[in-house]
C-alpha cells in the first residue's frame, strides 16, 4: 500500500478459483489446502486495498501455472511445475539486460495474460 500511494503502479494477476484451470491445477497439486483456497485468501487480504488509487487485480482463466513478481528491470520468476506448489519449484532472478531477452519475454508473457483477464472488482467477479 505504501509503494501504491507513493506513485507504484501494483498489479495482481491471479488464478480465477471458479475456473476449470485452477480447479484442474488444484488436483494436480493434491494438497491439503488447495489453489482455490488459497486464492480465497489472497482475494480477502486484496479486498482490504479496493480503494488503494494505482493498486489494480484481475483474474486469468487459462495459465496458473507462474508466479512472477517485477520491481522496474527486475523480476523474480517462478515457472510452477507439475505436481508441485510454488515453493516447492525453482526460482528465478531476472534481470533486463538486453531487448528481447529472457526478461522481456516473460514480462511480454505477462502482459498478454494481464490483457485477457477481468477485474477481481468488477460486478461480476468475486472479492
Amino acid at each position: 500500500m505504501t509503494k501504491a500511494q507513493g506513485g507504484c503502479r501494483v498489479r495482481f494477476l491471479i488464478g480465477d478459483p471458479d475456473s476449470e484451470v485452477t480447479a484442474a491445477r488444484g488436483t494436480e497439486e493434491g494438497v491439503p489446502l488447495t489453489l482455490s483456497t488459497r486464492i480465497a485468501v489472497t482475494l480477502s487480504e486484496l479486498g482490504k486495498l479496493r480503494d488503494v488509487p494505482r493498486i489494480e487485480g484481475r483474474f486469468e482463466t487459462g495459465h496458473v501455472n507462474l508466479s512472477v513478481f517485477r520491481f522496474d528491470d527486475e523480476m523474480i520468476v517462478t515457472p510452477i511445475l507439475a505436481r508441485r506448489v510454488g515453493h516447492d519449484s525453482p526460482m528465478m532472478h531476472l534481470r533486463r539486460r538486453q531487448a528481447d531477452g529472457m526478461f522481456d519475454r516473460f514480462a511480454a508473457h505477462v502482459e498478454e495474460l494481464w490483457s485477457r483477464g477481468r477485474g477481481i472488482w468488477s460486478p461480476d467477479a468475486q472479492a
